[in-house]
């Protein structure tokens, strides 16, 4: 025998009540029709769930079983559906901005899965996405975990991604552009140029760390966002800054590659195991440590690297 779960909501409903006017009108449904649909429930199982005469309405044996079972069923019912729901939400990523590290395992995940559905965040930083993530609003983020402002909080989850040797961004006229490679030494002769977003502090950390650790200059300090932006201040100012070597660039400018040491930006993807995220985070996990290992983006480049202390000190203890 079938139960019709619109009936089981309406002997909750009258039970709760114990009087049909009220329970009618929680339901916004006519007296009579829920009389009608408590007799009929009655008449399907065979039994009477409420003895009721002209003043009162009350729970008999049977239905303080019935009604006792059908919350749960009730609420089986309501879980079902947030389920089934989430199946179908969209993976909320945010890929920081445009062309990173992120960006393309994003177009990874869509040419290997496109059924797997996506809502793309650019926060412009992983210290702006903590929150976020934090408060269940965010499933998935990329960036660099230390130089945050505070430590990452506990209930996150980190899976190492990407060592991303950096270059420099140069005008395609200055001194450096006639190099191949720009040494790490030939790079303090010329101030630099730190374009930062207020909302990166992970990537003006580490842009601070390597200031520091090879006596570079700061001729210019520049809040923006996102590549285009640091495209047009490096043409317009014509100060060399950190950044990729790789993507297309605009005219007036070139990007070489830095050396002696190689300077590395150690990518993680983080998440929030603790709250609610759609089944597809396993998956898409999954398919980023695959293109990660199949690129080899864990390894270190031949020669001489560097990091800021505080990432090499994770990654030799997680390696």
């Amino acid at each position: 025998m079938d139960l019709d779960l619109r009936q089981v909501r309406y002997a909750v409903a009258l039970a709760e009540e114990l009087h049909y006017g009220r329970a009618a009108a929680r339901l916004t449904i006519a007296q009579q029709t829920l009389s009608a649909q408590i007799t009929a429930l009655e008449k399907r199982l065979g039994v009477t769930l409420f003895a009721r005469d002209r003043r009162q309405v009350a729970l008999t044996p049977a239905g303080e079983v019935f009604v006792q079972r059908g919350r749960r069923l009730l609420a089986d019912a309501r879980r079902l559906v947030d389920d089934l729901t989430r199946t179908q939400a969209p993976l909320r990523v945010d890929v920081l901005t445009e062309g990173l590290t992120p960006s393309v395992l994003v177009q990874h995940l869509r040419t290997r899965s496109p059924c797997l559905p996506f809502e793309v965040v650019h926060s412009q930083g992983l210290a702006a996405a903590v929150p976020r993530l934090l408060s269940g609003d965010l499933d998935l983020a990329f960036g660099r975990v230390h130089g945050l402002g505070r430590p990452l909080r506990a209930a996150l989850a980190t899976m190492p991604v990407r060592l991303e040797p950096l270059g420099v961004l140069l005008p395609a006229d200055h001194p450096l552009a006639a190099r191949d490679q720009v040494p790490l030494a030939a790079l303090a002769d010329h101030p630099l140029l730190v374009h930062t977003a207020d909302e990166a502090a992970e990537w003006r950390d580490w842009i601070e760390e390597a200031v520091t650790a090879f006596g570079l200059r700061v001729a210019l300090r520049v809040r923006g966002h996102g590549r285009a932006s640091i495209h047009a201040t490096v043409a317009a100012r014509g100060y060399p800054a950190f950044g990729l070597t790789t993507g297309d660039l605009p005219g007036g400018l070139t990007a070489r590659p830095l050396v002696g040491p190689v300077p590395l930006y150690p990518w993680h993807a983080v998440w929030n195991p603790t709250t609610p995220s759609p089944p597809t985070l396993d998956r898409v996990l999954e398919l980023v440590h695959t293109y990660a290992h199949d690129h080899h983006w864990h390894r270190r480049p031949a020669g001489d690297c560097w990091l800021p202390e505080a990432d090499r000190h994770l990654l030799r203890s997680s390696g």
